[in-house]
């Protein structure tokens, strides 16, 4: 398998640009030195390069020789706010900034593709759009950087719009080391949030009868929204409801003004997630009006439902079994209940997401520390497998062939 074998042989490369990004981790739309180094990385290939206006964003199109579709390889650059704990000799030097979901081997496995398939170019019957894409994990306005390069027009830059759009995506936990994992229909989780402030009148709290206490209806609140996911939706189309944060008051015996909490709200469909946002909102008023209290709440719809296309899936699967065996491509059994931005681009382009375990060998998947985590550790021996299944899934979709290159 030429493509595996010419990744593997760049792979210290790969791993170097990796360990790099990683050392200086950026957050949010603004990732001057992580594109810098993407430059860097894409030097003297034979791409045209635009680089963002509102973000830190590369989009980089490469033309093949030939006439033919446009694929969308798109990796994601930024890290989180979290301050690593790993010890890694190539540990983040930033305070409060780690790559702690893995997008530093998105990017170099995406750099490395660029170069396997710009050697390719002139037998490329296509062109192949990499989208470097700042602000996964979202920006200070609440809008992902995918949203943000769309707007940009990131699917018109190579002229005709990609007839296909494949992402990966690591996991320090769960899977086990260089297993990819992939399934049609849903994948991902969408996520929204509900913001709710419930306002009362204040007051001792020997006397509660003289007060408007919001404590008791935003309790109410909690209990009756984990009612209403099994009561109200269907158990086949599933949705989770978890208040994450809970603030009210300030001392045992004074009965505060208001109470406030917020949840965060998961689903698997488009129909599920319209419909929470009305029946959130219905059951917080009707309860603060039960209660003789009045409710602030507001719905913050986050990112959709991440959905693969049925015929993408299964060819992202049969390219990963042909590439590194039956034993390391699995059928996802279930849609994870993350979330993420690249579902904007499947909204508009057929494709697929695909899972890739980079748990160190020798660590159980089962208690390893998680993305998101300060203690997360991703295996470098993944990139180069990254590298060749991002490099083959743009050859064959642009061949038409399901024979291995």
């Amino acid at each position: 398998m030429v493509i595996v074998e010419e990744a593997a042989a760049i792979a210290p490369e790969i791993a170097e640009l990796r360990h790099a990004i990683h050392r200086e981790p950026e957050t949010g739309y603004h990732l001057p030195k992580t594109q810098a180094k993407v430059l860097t990385a894409l030097d003297g290939l034979p791409l045209e390069i635009t680089l963002g206006e509102r973000l830190s964003s590369v989009t980089a199109v490469l033309r093949g020789g030939r006439p033919g579709p446009v694929v969308l390889l798109r990796g994601d650059m930024d890290a989180l706010p979290v301050t690593e704990a790993t010890g890694l000799p190539f540990a983040s030097t930033i305070d409060g900034a780690m790559h702690a979901c893995g997008h530093d081997l998105h990017t170099a496995m995406l750099a490395g593709a660029a170069r396997l398939l710009s050697a390719r170019r002139a037998d490329l019957p296509g062109s192949v759009v990499f989208m470097f894409q700042p602000a996964e994990e979202g920006g200070p306005d609440g809008n992902g950087g995918a949203q943000l390069m769309l707007a940009e027009g990131v699917l018109t830059a190579a002229g005709d719009r990609p007839a296909a759009a494949y992402g990966l995506h690591v996991f320090s936990d769960m899977f086990g080391c260089g297993v990819f994992e992939t399934r049609p229909g849903p994948v991902l989780a969408a996520s929204d949030t509900l913001e709710v402030t419930v306002r009362g009148r204040g007051g001792h709290g020997s006397m509660p009868h003289r007060a408007a206490d919001p404590v008791p209806a935003a309790c109410a609140m909690v209990t009756a929204l984990q009612t209403l996911v099994t009561r109200r939706f269907d158990v086949f189309d599933p949705v989770v409801i978890t208040v994450g944060a809970f603030h009210a008051g300030t001392w045992s015996n004074i009965i505060p003004d208001k109470a406030v909490f917020h949840a965060t709200v998961r689903s698997f469909s488009h129909e599920s997630q319209e419909r929470l946002r009305e029946e959130t909102l219905r059951l917080v008023r009707s309860i603060a009006e039960a209660h003789g209290v009045t409710v602030d709440a507001g719905y913050v719809e986050g990112y959709p439902v991440t959905v693969n296309d049925p015929a993408e899936a299964v060819f992202a699967a049969a390219t990963t079994t042909d590439l590194f065996g039956a034993g390391r491509s699995r059928v996802l059994a279930n849609p994870l209940l993350g979330a993420e931005d690249f579902s904007y681009v499947l909204n508009q382009v057929p494709g697929a997401f695909v899972l890739l375990g980079a748990c160190p060998p020798g660590t159980d998947p089962r208690t390893a520390p998680s993305n998101h985590s300060p203690a997360a550790v991703f295996d470098d021996s993944v990139l180069a497998d990254g590298t060749a299944l991002y490099a083959e899934l743009a050859l064959r979709r642009l061949s038409g062939s399901r024979e291995p290159t």
